[in-house]
């Protein structure tokens, strides 16, 4: 969008300290057994706000292999994780080996200016694919204690819609404050069976069946004239209990880039990427094996055709993975993607 004049409006006298809290949410201790992950980073695509009637369509893929076996911070040979059995209300500690869970996911993005200022924006999960792989029943019998392998415990499906507003506090000549507030809406399945029948992990399902609340605030200072910006975004999703009586552990991410153009068209950008959860609950009680902190350094690319279709693609390399217990972490990830504004 084109920067207005320097103002500060009230509301920005009312809500910069409420932003400000969001970003130091990053303190809260460090959610998934089964491992499901999903790229996390700025796009340049998705975030901003828009022209009065201003309309862009943005439809990104994502590819995480999860494989990477830890405990905290180091490597192991096996991980061993709970089984929330839900028609038993119980947690199974140390139930399954996992070997790998790979991720697959197609998100829309719709945003549109409302006013100068105000940009509202929903995210579609239209594809969440993940192929899953481990040992079930690890210990329970004597004559196989090494479990049963088994890749039938896949799920797929549409996940949770996002939808919220985005409001510009501050816009400057080289500077912009944005400040967020969304709401996740249970609309995914969460009720998924595996293959022995029961209600399959919660951490696999396309959605959560629980309503959560997310604030973001994102800010860019332009520091070569018409060429660069430095970026900072943060966000922290407070999320809720479903009707399983299971919560997700509440999840913060902090971002901090720099991009710069590339003759007309291109653009490349360097960011660094990190994501917090605490742990999941289920029945009031902690869960083992969720809970962890992920650094991510993700280079990119980007290209802006002539008639405003931008295409884009990311790569996510970890450079530090800490996690309660033990977990199944990412290694590379892939994201790419098309916008185009109306």
């Amino acid at each position: 969008m084109s920067h207005a004049p320097d103002r500060t409006t009230p509301a920005a006298r009312v809500f910069l300290p409420l932003l400000a809290l969001i970003l130091l949410a990053g303190s809260l201790p460090a959610g998934a057994t089964c491992g499901s992950a999903q790229c996390f980073l700025v796009t340049g695509t998705k975030e901003g706000v828009l022209a009065p009637r201003e309309f862009r369509v943005d439809l990104s893929y994502q590819d995480i292999d999860q494989s990477r076996r830890l405990s905290g911070t180091d490597s192991v040979g096996e991980v061993l994780t709970p089984k929330i059995d839900f028609e038993e209300r119980k947690i199974e500690e140390k139930h399954h080996r996992e070997i790998r869970t790979t991720n697959q996911l197609v998100h829309l993005s719709i945003t549109a200016g409302l006013t100068n200022r105000m940009t509202f924006a929903a995210t579609l999960p239209l594809v969440n694919n993940r192929d899953h792989e481990h040992y079930d029943d690890v210990g329970a019998d004597p004559n196989n204690p090494g479990g049963v392998f088994t890749r039938s415990d896949d799920s797929s499906g549409f996940g949770d819609v996002i939808v919220g507003l985005r409001y510009a506090f501050l816009v400057r000549s080289r500077s912009l404050l944005l400040g967020g507030l969304s709401l996740k809406a249970p609309t995914g399945v969460y009720r998924l069976h595996d293959s022995e029948g029961s209600i399959n992990e919660p951490s696999i399902m396309p959605g959560t069946g629980s309503w959560d609340w997310i604030g973001s605030v994102y800010c860019s200072w332009q520091v070569v004239p018409n060429r660069g910006d430095l970026f900072l975004s943060g966000s922290y999703r407070a999320n809720s209990k479903n009707d399983l009586d299971y919560r997700m552990g509440d999840a913060t991410q902090a971002h901090a880039g720099y991009r710069q153009k590339i003759g007309l068209h291109g653009e490349w950008s360097l960011q660094v990427n990190t994501r917090r959860t605490e742990r999941d609950e289920y029945l009031g009680e902690a869960v083992h094996s969720t809970g962890y902190t992920y650094v991510n350094l993700s280079p990119g690319l980007k290209r802006t055709t002539d008639s405003g279709t931008s295409i884009y693609g990311y790569v996510q390399v970890p450079v530090y993975q800490d996690v309660n217990e033990e977990q199944l972490a990412p290694r590379l990830a892939l994201l790419v993607g098309v916008s185009r504004s109306f």
